[in-house]
Parts: C-alpha cells; structure tokens; sequence
C-alpha cells in the first residue's frame, strides 16, 4: 500500500479495489450527504457492489444519500435501514431489519459517531459520545454478525476512529464522567475513540480464524457535519491539550485538514484493500490509507487487557453476551 498518502483519493482505491467491491454488500453506519459515509458509499458505488445498505439516525437522509448513489451508479441496489445508535431497543430493531434483508452483508462500515458535545445521556443512560460510538455499535456489529460469518467467506468491519483517540484512554472507572459533573467534551470524544480501535482489536482476536478481518481508522481532519457542536475557535483547545499532553510530533505538524475525498480513501483501504488480509495486520489502525506502526501507537489504543476489558463492559450495557 506505500503509494497511497494522504492525498489519495477514495475514487483511486476504489478504483484499485475493483474486484474486491465488486458483487459484494456493503452496510455503512451514517451517511448524511457531505459526510464521510455519503462520500465513501458514492465512491465504491462506481465498482460495481451488488448492494448498499445506508444505515442512518433520519430515513430522509437516507433517501437522499441514496438518490446520489442511484445517479451515479444506477444498477446498484441500495437498502435504507432506520438505525439511531442512541438507543439500544432501536439498534435492536435496526439489526432485525438488516437480518431480513435478502442480502447478507460481507462488509460493515461503523462511520456513524458524535464529536465533543455538550453532556448528554442515551436512551440508555450512557454518556452520549461512549453510549453512540462505541456502545451503539458494539451491539450493532454483534447482532449482525452471526448472519455474516455463517457463510464462511471472508467479511470485514471497520470501525471509524479518530487521532483523537490520544487524549485519553477508556475510563474504565468512571465512564461518564461522574454524571457529567466532571465532563469535559474532548476527553469523552477521546474515550470513545479509543474505544472503536480496541473493539477492532478484539473482533481480530476472538473472529480473525472465522474469516473476519477488523480494523480501525483516523480519516484525516475534515470538515463535515460531524463537527456541529464544535466552533471553530474552540479548536485551539486542541492544541492546548496537546501542549499539557506532550503532543510534540503533532504540535510540530500543525493543524492540517483534508478534503473529503482525500478523508474517505482510508475508509475504502480498510473496507477492501487485499494487503490487509495478512494475519499480521488484522487489528490495525490505519491512517492516511496505512497501517499505523504498533510501535507508533499509544499504549492505550493497542492493549489487548483493556480491549478485552472494553468487550465485557459493552455486554455489561447492552445486557447481552457475544461469546465466539
């Protein structure tokens, strides 16, 4: 994969992905137009998968997502499933939905997710941000996945991460922040993130000799929609909390965006790039359309005790064990 950079393009791997896109069904969690789902569903939607599934909070984007998809790739199907990550019993509905389908899904894109909002809880009365993108998915992700792996061919999920993710690690005594009496919005966004790359690391261990392959992803700095709660000026809190951190080497880059296209090339590396069917890279974080050096990694986004612990506390909230 080294030609790929940060500059590549989602339409490049795509088009380098042919045959691996090509016949398959593809869910992908959240896909507002303008958002990184949208943008990754229009791109493999050119090579020729048998079916789309677009699993978002509001039928109506949905439907507009998939008109998109429709003008630029007429023959493709495409599947609009209801799915609110905030709520447990609605995740559950979601999934049943999915389970129905004709279509079994050969590739689960976990890109739906909350950015450093304002405290809230869930349906549930789990913090919003871990509730949402780790909570909501991990339960979403298991239920799907019996019907993914009885075939015996090879499936993938991918869980959509953040290099924000280096601002904490998963507070496993205290996850929500004393009820938000002590919240601070980056720290619960970091928590989160942190918690989608041990989740990949546990589907690779417990899944990886079941033909699953799972890995986790920063997209780059882009803006979409994910950003709402989020004014511009308070991004150089950022910086801040890198500074306190000891960030140096991300300090020393500066802050730098990508353009959507760009954001989404490592969604399409991580959905069906064959290098990644190596044994030794199941688990990865990718970044920039490339695997992320072990090495390189903080400790926290790559232990496989906390990524155990994590799966026995997302049981412990959804009330429901996955033992594979």
């Amino acid at each position: 994969m080294s030609p790929y950079t940060a500059e590549t393009t989602a339409d490049e791997v795509a088009a380098d992905c042919q045959a691996q896109i090509a016949g398959k069904t593809v869910l992908v969690t959240g896909a507002t137009p303008g958002g990184l789902g949208a943008a990754f569903a229009l791109a493999i939607a050119k090579q020729r998968p048998a079916c789309i599934v677009l699993a978002t909070r509001s039928r109506a984007t949905a439907d507009e997502t998939a008109a998109q998809i429709h003008a630029a790739a007429p023959d493709v199907r495409v599947r609009c499933v209801e799915l609110d990550l905030g709520s447990q019993a609605q995740v559950r509905a979601a999934a049943a939905e999915v389970n129905a389908l004709d279509e079994t899904v050969d590739v689960l894109v976990n890109n739906a997710g909350v950015m450093a909002c304002p405290y809230a809880q869930t349906v549930d009365g789990i913090e919003r941000q871990f509730g949402t993108n780790f909570v909501g998915h991990f339960l979403f992700t298991n239920l799907l996945l019996p019907k993914m792996l009885a075939r015996g061919v090879p499936v993938r999920v991918v869980n959509v991460s953040s290099d924000g993710h280096r601002f904490s690690h998963v507070r496993f005594e205290d996850l929500g922040f004393e009820d938000g009496k002590v919240y601070d919005r980056w720290t619960a966004y970091a928590q989160s993130k942190t918690a989608n790359m041990l989740f990949s690391l546990s589907l690779a261990e417990k899944l990886g000799n079941k033909n699953l392959v799972s890995v986790s992803l920063h997209p780059g700095v882009i803006w979409t929609n994910l950003g709402r709660d989020v004014k511009t000026e308070e991004f150089s809190q950022i910086s801040e909390l890198d500074r306190i951190q000891g960030h140096r080497s991300i300090l020393a880059k500066g802050f730098k965006t990508k353009t959507l296209e760009s954001g989404v090339a490592t969604h399409v590396v991580a959905a069906f790039h064959p290098s990644l069917d190596a044994p030794e890279l199941n688990g990865s974080y990718l970044q920039d359309c490339n695997p992320v050096k072990r090495e390189e990694m903080l400790p926290w986004g790559r232990d496989p005790i906390d990524a155990e612990r994590l799966w026995k506390v997302g049981e412990q909230l959804v009330s429901q064990s996955f033992a594979y």
